[in-house]
């Protein structure tokens, strides 16, 4: 009687198994190590990040939106299309800012000889203002980091990624991690939920003392954060403290927010 033969495979090869409900906490070490790894074999120490909307697009084609839609004949539909495509062109502004801080910071980095503190450009990986702070890094010649995240509606990585530092995650806290682990600097461009979350998560680690290292925080555009989130009622009502304001900084001008993350930086890490 012939012997059975079987087509085994190891559980480390079986698909079925990795993306099974018992085998999630391998796939959560993994979107730990992988990532450390990678930053690793690339010298990646440091990073400055970037947070803001995905829905913000570049000035150029902004304009081109607003332009088409001005020669179409009137109606109701053109003329709510062409009150959004006005809106998308002032928050363009927003896309430029983060391009150029982003190339600012880069070529700076690219001077510093010291292999430890490059300072690269990180992203959440996908459009708006991840896109234009990848984007702002690659026309200063330097890598960038784009940590993307896998959802339901698909957010594709932007193509100005460093191909070696685009990362696709699936779990937002692993993400978030690897976020604030590697940052010396964030900045917080107009956004909505996301935005907001990330933002918010960090402040409280930086309140509670979770993370001992400095951090300058930057909120780019004060007319939108001031709109958006009362701070001085938090104070008010006593559910912050006034020194929780100093946690983080208002700048509205691309030079001044470049100084002054270089200025907090060298103070801190390069002398």
């Amino acid at each position: 009687m012939e012997g059975k033969k079987f087509n085994l495979k190891k559980a480390y090869k079986n698909e079925e198994f990795l993306t099974s409900r018992e085998a999630r906490v391998i796939r959560i070490l993994a979107e730990y190590i992988e990532p450390e790894v990678r930053f690793k074999k690339f010298n990646v120490k440091d990073t400055i990040v970037f947070f803001g909307s995905a829905r913000i697009i570049p000035e150029e084609k902004a304009l081109k939106n607003v332009e088409l839609l001005e020669r179409k004949k009137r109606t109701k539909k053109i003329e709510k299309l062409l009150d959004e495509a006005r809106k998308d062109l002032v928050f363009s502004k927003y896309y430029e800012a983060a391009r150029e801080l982003a190339k600012k910071i880069t070529l700076w980095s690219k001077e510093i000889h010291n292999d430890e503190h490059r300072f690269i450009v990180c992203s959440g990986g996908g459009p708006g203002i991840m896109e234009a702070a990848n984007k702002g890094a690659s026309e200063a010649g330097g890598v960038s980091i784009g940590l993307n995240i896998s959802l339901p509606f698909e957010q594709e990585p932007n193509p100005y990624i460093t191909r070696e530092l685009a990362f696709e995650f699936h779990y937002f806290f692993m993400r978030k991690f690897w976020f604030v682990y590697l940052a010396k600097a964030i900045i917080v461009f107009p956004g909505g939920f996301g935005t907001m979350d990330e933002f918010f998560e960090l402040l409280t680690l930086v309140q509670t003392g979770k993370l001992e290292k400095l951090i300058p925080i930057v909120l780019y555009g004060k007319e939108y954060w001031d709109e958006i989130i009362n701070f001085d009622a938090l104070v008010k009502w006593g559910t912050i403290s006034e020194e929780d304001l100093k946690l983080f900084k208002f700048i509205d001008n691309v030079d001044e927010a470049f100084f002054y993350i270089k200025d907090e930086l060298t103070k801190e890490y390069l002398k």
